[in-house]
């Protein structure tokens, strides 16, 4: 087979760059001009599903469809029920954007999630995986989000439901996942650099932090407005910011390909502090806290993990050189221009118009980089990095 199907990360990982890379522009000429997209949903309700159940949900998929082999010992998918996979999204992709019947697109739209979600916990119950069954949850939720965003489109659920519960199963896959490679990669790093403080192990802080990011998620997506749900937030982020100090990741800004990753972790404490104060105060926008999470946390974190598992799975050395960096420094930079943009006044749409080219440009510097390396067979021999 091609190495283009030969594992999950790399079809997936491909479009999903392009598709951000894309979209965004798409999304800012759509704004600025007042244009509509023939498809079923306006043209913001279009640029939040399709950053979320297009863009992050090919990561999403690249990650753990790559991730399995490891978890289980089973074979990875591949081949033609790669490309069948593949073609599922492409054709979710084209009808959100094109076929006018909000019917007709819920379905096309839907048969990826519900493909994905069976491949998934078929791979963890035949391999007795149980660990990793909350990952396969949370995918699960994701496409339930999915559906419940068509249904709002459609008059038969509550408005932004199915958003904020993408974002919830969002927040808790960076938390969860986050949460254990961040640590480790920065423990074995440490090792081989000859330091003595390394990375707390996980405790009971690791606990509460994990815990009470359930716990704001899912009062975030029931009930939005209502003060626990500030102070839950609130507070989850505050655990969430201890947990990423003991990580000692100040010790790692001489690796930018490790130092992203906290630095994408950090953006979900500080997304979750931004949620928590938009709930009790107007100060805080929520458009600024909902791009902290999303353009910040998400776009940041899955950035970090295509690049390095980009690397890594292909036999490269895992370090970043010039273009990596420089993606890497877009990304972040996008991110604070667009959390900054609401703060900005008049300047909103100049900061806006900013920050989203930026964060295109990571992207599209993305396709650029590693499409040699997706397309082309793993390499024989090199030396690595963890």
């Amino acid at each position: 087979m091609p190495p283009i199907l030969q594992y999950g990360f790399r079809p997936f990982f491909f479009l999903a760059a392009l598709y951000a890379g894309l979209a965004i522009p798409a999304w800012l000429g759509v704004y600025f001009k007042g244009h509509t997209l023939p498809g079923p949903f306006p043209g913001l309700a279009w640029h939040a599903h399709e950053m979320l159940f297009g863009y992050l949900s090919a990561v999403a998929t690249g990650f753990v469809l790559t991730a399995i082999p490891n978890w289980t010992g089973r074979l990875p998918l591949s081949g033609l029920p790669l490309a069948g996979l593949v073609a599922l999204w492409l054709i979710g992709r084209a009808a959100c954007a094109l076929v006018a019947e909000p019917v007709f697109a819920a379905v096309a739209d839907l048969a990826f999630p519900s493909v994905l979600a069976f491949v998934i916990w078929r791979e963890v119950v035949a391999g007795r995986n149980w660990k990793n069954a909350p990952v396969a949850a949370m995918i699960t939720l994701f496409g339930v989000a999915n559906a419940l965003h068509h249904g709002e489109n459609l008059g038969l659920a509550p408005d932004n439901l199915g958003l904020r519960l993408a974002l919830g199963a969002a927040a808790m896959l960076i938390a969860l996942i986050g949460g254990r490679i961040v640590p480790s990669f920065t423990r074995n790093w440490l090792v081989k650099a000859g330091k003595a403080r390394l990375p707390a192990s996980f405790d009971r802080i690791d606990e509460a932090a994990l815990v009470t990011t359930a716990l704001a998620a899912g009062l975030w997506i029931a009930v939005p407005e209502s003060a626990a749900t500030g102070a839950a937030l609130f507070a989850a982020g505050t655990l969430l910011a201890a947990r990423l100090i003991r990580w000692r990741g100040h010790q790692t800004v001489r690796e930018p390909i490790l130092l992203i990753l906290h630095v994408g972790y950090g953006w979900l404490a500080v997304a979750l502090l931004f949620l928590g104060a938009s709930n009790v105060s107007d100060a805080v926008p929520e458009s600024a806290a909902l791009h902290a999470l999303t353009a910040g946390a998400i776009g940041t974190m899955t950035l970090a993990v295509m690049t390095r598992a980009s690397l890594g799975h292909t036999g490269r050395e895992i370090v970043a050189d010039r273009t990596v960096v420089a993606i890497y420094c877009a990304v972040s930079l996008g991110a604070v221009l667009r959390v900054a943009a609401p703060f900005t006044g008049e300047w909103y749409v100049h900061v806006l118009a900013c920050g989203g080219a930026l964060w295109s440009a990571a992207f599209l510097l993305f396709v650029v980089r590693f499409a040699p390396i997706l397309f082309r067979a793993r390499a024989t021999s090199t030396s690595r990095r963890s």
